[in-house]
């Protein structure tokens, strides 16, 4: 199987090449018996995308945009989303593995209670999103992501990567971090510093973090104040 790796992070990409794997379009994401498999689904425009109870496995989704976007108890298994746009994105009650999202828009998203195992971010947007016990039970990447002003809460990280994304006001509120690599990040305007115990960084990303702790302490330099 294909991988994507970074450091010592490796993805297991979804298979979607096999020798006799076949990709119908379809017109919908709805399956019968709540079941869509190796399938293609391309530049649908929705106003409205509600899926619930539903499997999605080896299959492609592609150029997908909607206005409001309502994902529930989905099981999705070797899938790759491409160009997407799911505004007002609430995720909820899920598991996905070996699922890559490229080049998408997830911005204002809200994911509660979602399990990742094998999941590639790559050139997405998540920002202000909120992230609330999201479980990686296997490796993740987010590589060239932008997680800007995005709270991850009670989150379980320790197998993750973030590499090269933009982490500005991005917020840890609570959660397990052990092991979460951050190297090759700016790290200077993180919140919730407290939350990122036993997390993996370069020796030159210490200064980083010192300048997050006084911008989160809202501290005051004695040199600043006035002495009359």
């Amino acid at each position: 199987m294909d991988t994507r790796t970074i450091r010592r992070t490796s993805v297991t990409l979804p298979a979607l090449n096999e020798p006799g794997l076949y990709l119908s379009n379809v017109t919908s994401l709805e399956g019968g018996r709540g079941r869509v498999t190796e399938f293609q689904y391309a530049d649908a425009a929705l106003r409205d995308l509600d899926l619930s109870d539903t499997h999605l496995m080896d299959g492609r989704i592609t150029g997908l945009k909607a206005q409001r976007t309502r994902l529930d108890k989905l099981r999705v298994d070797s899938v790759e989303f491409t160009g997407c746009d799911l505004a007002a994105l609430h995720w909820t009650d899920s598991k996905l593995s070996r699922v890559v999202f490229r080049d998408c828009k997830l911005m204002g998203a809200t994911l509660e209670d979602v399990t990742l195992d094998n999941v590639l971010f790559e050139n997405c947007r998540l920002d202000y999103s909120t992230l609330t016990r999201v479980r990686a039970t296997g490796p993740v990447i987010f590589t060239k992501t932008s997680l800007r002003e995005t709270t991850f809460a009670s989150a379980d990280l320790s197998t993750a990567l973030i590499d090269d994304g933009d982490l500005r006001l991005t917020e840890f509120d609570g959660g397990k971090y052990r092991g979460l690599d951050l190297r090759d990040n700016d790290l200077s305007q993180l919140r919730g510093l407290a939350s990122l115990k036993q997390i993996v960084i370069d020796r030159a990303q210490t200064l980083q973090l010192a300048e997050a702790l006084v911008a989160e302490l809202d501290v005051t330099f004695g040199e600043d104040l006035d002495d009359k």
